[in-house]
């Protein structure tokens, strides 16, 4: 069985704010009144800037990451005990939001949308004065997207092999979560406590999976472990993403850090450590995605959907036809073969505007989007704004209509 490329081009994430309303003027930070400072002080030691004394239960003084955070610093209050908290708290935030560190200004994502933190890193040998090349930062951005939509599908469905099934919902998971800039290796997805918690925990724990079973494979040589790992989220789509991560790589690192105003999910670890992967583990992730594409079976299905394309060799015989599905399966569109009558049925539903329901097996090959085995073709009655809707759509697609009906 062979089966089409699935890497088809994914929807951006959103840019990290920094990129789009923070440039040319400082941000506005946030208003003090809405800040937590046990909040800010786990955010602080989260991107690395230090703690440097302050006076203990009252405040403490943070210093920034890097060379030369020695000039800078804040004063933090550990609470709202005292009467000059709010004012410490305003100075800190306004110097944050002042400051040209991308520590703090992640800093600031995190505090205006309570997020789940990803973080990618990938080890690879630096260009001419440390710089990295334009392939290899792009390449981190792509793998970062792919891994994203896989644990996106995997909060949907379990699945060896998602093909086309749930991507559109998937990808609209997307819309919300926030990535900052690639640099030094490093890339810091944001994803939202209030929506997108779960993908965030189903990557966490995919992640780990994925990782056990990597290690089972080489203790033993099987791979059964990869067919449980799908239970936790680990899919095609999900080793292919992690083969782009790795791939030309020393080696790299996922890690899954929560948000602190939300707490550690349950079942998930309070601190986990990243998860490495290496080029030693390239070839049985590329072993495990060729077996999730073999092994996941079709779907049995009564899809109902608009026929939007016909076509066949000539006046008479079989001929394929395409739907677009309105239900009955989680993908956008299907393609059918299907005998003289059954496609003189579609063809005639798609003349007066009504969509056509079939039934058959949707099948992996081609990433779910041919139904075998068709049959049962009948029209369907759908209430007039519908039938205006697909009508319209006849009439902009009309020269398909024409040209798959000629001699009909």
């Amino acid at each position: 069985m062979t089966h089409r490329p699935t890497e088809e081009p994914l929807r951006q994430v959103r840019p990290h704010p920094v990129d789009t309303t923070w440039s040319g003027s400082p941000p506005e930070p946030p208003d003090p009144a809405g800040i937590d400072p046990a909040v800010l002080g786990a955010l602080l030691s989260r991107h690395g800037w230090q703690r440097r004394g302050g006076a203990p239960g009252r405040y403490g003084r943070w210093t920034p990451p890097g060379p030369g955070g020695s000039g800078t610093s804040l004063l933090v209050p550990e609470s709202r005990a005292f009467p000059d908290s709010d004012e410490l708290l305003g100075e800190a935030l306004l110097a944050l939001s002042r400051s040209g560190s991308p520590s703090a200004r992640e800093v600031l994502v995190s505090l205006a949308v309570p997020s789940d933190e990803i973080r990618w890193w990938h080890d690879v040998p630096a260009g001419p004065a440390g710089a990295a090349s334009w392939t290899v930062e792009d390449r981190l951005r792509g793998a970062a997207r792919r891994m994203l939509l896989a644990a996106a599908l995997a909060t949907r469905a379990r699945a060896g092999y998602h093909g086309a099934r749930h991507r559109r919902s998937a990808a609209a998971a997307l819309e919300n979560v926030l990535v900052g800039s690639a640099a030094d290796g490093r890339l810091t997805a944001f994803v939202p406590v209030a929506g997108g918690r779960p993908l965030a925990v189903r990557l966490h724990q995919a992640l780990f999976a994925a990782r056990e079973a990597i290690d089972y494979q080489r203790a033993t040589g099987g791979m059964d472990g990869f067919d449980t790992a799908v239970e936790a989220g680990v899919s095609h789509e999900l080793t292919e993403a992690l083969v782009t991560l790795v791939r030309g790589t020393e080696g790299a690192r996922i890690a899954v850090e929560w948000a602190p105003a939300a707490g550690v999910p349950e079942g998930c670890a309070p601190a986990a450590e990243p998860v490495e992967f290496s080029p030693g583990d390239l070839a049985v992730l590329r072993e495990a995605g060729a077996r999730y594409l073999r092994e996941e079976p079709a779907v049995p299905v009564r899809i109902t959907g608009a026929v939007v394309r016909l076509r066949r060799s000539g006046p008479r015989g079989d001929g394929t036809v395409r739907l677009r599905v309105l239900a009955g399966a989680d993908v956008p569109n299907v393609r059918i073969t299907l005998d003289e009558d059954a496609y003189r049925i579609a063809g005639h539903a798609h003349l007066v505007g009504l969509p056509v329901r079939v039934q058959g097996r949707l099948e992996s090959r081609g990433g779910f989007r041919r139904l075998t085995g068709a049959h049962g073709v009948v029209p369907v009655q759908v209430d007039d704004a519908e039938r205006d809707r697909l009508m319209k759509e006849l009439h902009e697609n009309l020269d398909f209509f024409e040209g798959a009906c000629e001699g009909d």
